[in-house]
């Protein structure tokens, strides 16, 4: 910071003689160290850096043109995005119903099982493990018997994490499918569709759903040795019959004696609601399990299934949407822009921001004629509070690029490894209005002082995906997963939240 000032100093001292310099310097503060502009007001920056000297700091801010994109309510679904899977359904006036199921492949966990002498199902369980807040967790403890021994059991209830109306309670089907699912690492689309077979339900009879789960712990009376313990999940009893016909009484048979003949045996089962209005809800799909219960021989014997990472499995996401909609997305105007933006997550719309207008040609002016250097430059979106003023869960992140690219936007490269970068923030998430910024400095260091392309800004709901704590690729994100929506404030002149690019810049 103080060779800084002195760089400066040495600036006022030899004007023209140091121009370069002293842009070269604060070139390097601002990229080697964008933190700066996360850790202070953007308008304090520069007086941080030059208190004393003859630099001020000026904000300005430009209209933007903004209109919808429409995504054709489609996305890449399959397990290379797939890290959540979502199950559920809501409805809403704005954007209309949104409903997902999960279907997937199953394999066995053992080719060529022997199940005994005259093997008995006593029961299959299908267990999923929804996101939950820990924080709602509720500890009940009972006497039971269990196995013939006194015991204690411990049930603790936690809250599903839901998006849309907590309170409902909705009907959960599972079906066996009569499609076949192809090879791992497929692309499949959300808008993809399977047939449905018979019903794995006892009696075609939906499991019940309240939107909570339990963990359960079973501890002998005497010396508190643990009998029984299960993480917290939603376990849904399938029908035992169906499994002594189509596995038990395989045994030996060919059907299950390979990967390949059980696959075209059994093609995999999809999870549904039966209901078209309540809430979504999301867990990990690799950690779905599935367990066979029965006796044989006079033993009781347990025989797991492999739903997990080497099998097909996809979100199957559908729409009915609402006659607003479907106005607003027949009525785009990319060249003036829509007065509200809708945008929504799971293959929903999203909105294009023209860059390239009155206020790049005027910060090409002050750079040209004041030698202007940006400090900080943003993209402001608020939520509109006429048509989308309620408790829904507000986003959290945009997926941000330019249009016509298919690479991170100049700046998440540029700033990949600095933890203090955000791409975007939210604000008032917990209010109405919310709103956003969206830090593109160096793009727009870039148009300014280098001439780049002022490209429009394509954006979408979700965040981007790491692997390894590295960001994969532009494409690698959570919008399959990310249950969020809500109408943005968009060109209109009439309302003081229309969207922005807000410029901090320091001139000598």
């Amino acid at each position: 910071m103080e060779l800084m000032k002195r760089e400066y100093q040495k600036f006022i001292n030899k004007a023209k003689k140091q121009m370069n310099k002293i842009k070269s310097i604060l070139s390097v503060f601002l990229f080697g160290g964008l933190m700066v502009s996360c850790n202070s007001d953007a308008d304090d920056l520069g007086k941080n850096l030059f208190d004393g000297n003859s630099v001020t700091g000026n904000q300005v801010s430009y209209d933007l043109v903004a209109y919808n994109i429409n995504n054709g309510d489609v996305v890449r679904a399959d397990s290379y995005a797939l890290q959540r899977a979502t199950l559920g359904a809501f409805t809403e006036g704005q954007f209309g119903m949104q409903k997902s199921a999960y279907v997937t492949q199953v394999r066995l966990s053992k080719y060529a099982p022997d199940f005994g002498t005259n093997p008995v199902v006593d029961s299959v369980v299908l267990e999923i493990k929804p996101q939950y807040d820990a924080t709602t967790k509720v500890v009940t403890t009972t006497d039971v018997n269990h196995g013939g021994q006194a015991a204690k059991q411990t049930l603790t209830k936690y809250e599903v994490v839901k998006y849309g109306n907590p309170a409902t309670t909705m009907n959960i089907d599972v079906h066996e499918i009569a499609t076949d699912l192809g090879a791992v690492g497929t692309e499949r689309l959300s808008s993809s569709s399977v047939a449905n077979g018979v019903s794995l339900m006892p009696n075609q009879q939906p499991k019940v759903f309240s939107g909570n789960v339990y963990a359960v712990s079973i501890n002998k009376t005497s010396d508190n040795t643990n009998l029984l313990t299960r993480e917290a999940g939603v376990r849904i009893k399938l029908d035992e019959n169906y499994f002594q016909t189509k596995i038990a009484n395989k045994s030996g048979a060919a059907e299950l004696s390979n990967e390949s003949n059980f696959i075209n045996y059994f093609k995999g089962l999809k999870i549904s609601v039966r209901e078209n209005d309540g809430y979504l809800i999301n867990f990990a799909p690799n950690e779905v399990t599935m367990t066979m219960y029965y006796t044989s021989g006079g033993k009781s014997n347990t025989f797991s299934f492999d739903l997990g990472s080497s099998n097909v499995h996809f979100s199957q996401i559908s729409y009915n949407r609402s006659s607003t909609f479907n106005t607003v997305m027949a009525n785009i105007n990319s060249t003036n822009g829509d007065p509200l933006l809708y945008m929504q997550g799971m293959g929903g719309p999203g909105a294009e921001i023209k860059l390239n207008g009155a206020g790049i040609s005027d910060l090409k002016r002050l750079y040209k004629e004041r030698g202007a250097a940006i400090l900080s430059a943003k993209v402001r979106l608020y939520t509109d509070t006429n048509t989308w003023n309620n408790s829904y869960t507000k986003p959290v992140g945009f997926l941000v690029r330019k249009q016509g690219e298919t690479d991170f936007i100049t700046d998440l490269k540029t700033m990949l490894g600095n933890s203090n970068y955000s791409l975007v923030k939210a604000y008032s998430t917990n209010s109405n209005p919310s709103y956003y910024d969206i830090d593109i400095t160096k793009t727009i260091k870039d148009i300014i002082e280098k001439e780049a392309e002022a490209k429009d800004l394509i954006i979408n709901i979700g965040e981007y995906l790491t692997s390894n704590g590295n960001l994969v690729s532009e494409n690698y994100n959570n919008n399959v997963s990310s249950p969020y929506r809500a109408v943005f404030v968009g060109t209109n002149a009439a309302n003081n939240n229309r969207p922005k690019l807000m410029v901090t810049y320091v001139t000598k």
